[in-house]
């Protein structure tokens, strides 16, 4: 489980472009000198050009923005069943216990150390995502009363809706990270399955 808040700056900050945090030091820097010394001023800065470099790094290991764009567009090629069978290979390979969910909102309870998740991923087709559908995941979120929710996409998000998604604490499961988080999967340690009530369930591979 991870120790960093989905809704602290830092969690934010660095799953933007790497240069917004320079940005945001730069501008600090010219408030923070007309208090302070010039030296102080830039101690200031440090917290968010440590944020610059580590997503300087993530975004230099993650794949190439053609490469990248190349899986996502192959996954909107996918059926429904086809990419629910990866999405949920990859949540198992990331240590949860999946439900799958009839609901429109929310389509997998994922289970792990006692927390509950709801995901929502049968919009991973749409090409631009607005605010409505992580509205809905997040009453479904709170009626299940669910720890957190992931919203998963292989197309794009508005501002307003990566937005919104920040100042809720939704995760994004997208772009370059959705397609590094299903290529996590393969191959990977498969967790126990629990499809919806009237569906045989799948035990653990021995």
């Amino acid at each position: 489980m991870s120790l960093i808040s989905k809704r602290s700056l830092f969690y934010v900050l660095s799953r933007l472009p790497w240069w917004l945090s320079v940005l945001l030091a730069a501008a600090l820097f010219m408030v923070v000198r007309q208090f302070l010394p010039n030296l102080a001023a830039f101690a200031s800065t440090l917290p968010l050009l440590g944020i610059a470099a580590y997503a300087g790094w993530r975004q230099l290991r993650a794949p190439g923005d053609e490469g990248g764009a190349d899986a996502l567009a192959e996954l909107r090629t996918l059926s429904w069943r086809d990419f629910s069978e990866r999405i949920d290979a990859a949540f198992r390979c990331d240590g949860y216990t999946t439900v799958a969910l009839a609901g429109q909102a929310a389509n997998y309870e994922l289970r792990k150390s006692g927390r509950v998740t709801l995901a929502g991923c049968k919009r991973w087709k749409v090409a631009n995502t607005g605010v409505e559908p992580l509205r809905a995941l997040r009453q479904a979120m709170q009626t299940a009363e669910a720890a957190a929710c992931i919203y998963v996409t292989a197309g794009d998000l508005s501002p307003n809706a990566r937005q919104y998604a920040a100042q809720n604490g939704i995760r994004l499961l997208c772009d370059a990270e959705l397609v590094a988080f299903l290529a996590r999967a393969r191959g990977g340690n498969k967790a126990a399955v629990v499809q919806a009530p009237g569906v045989a369930k799948r035990s653990p591979a021995p």
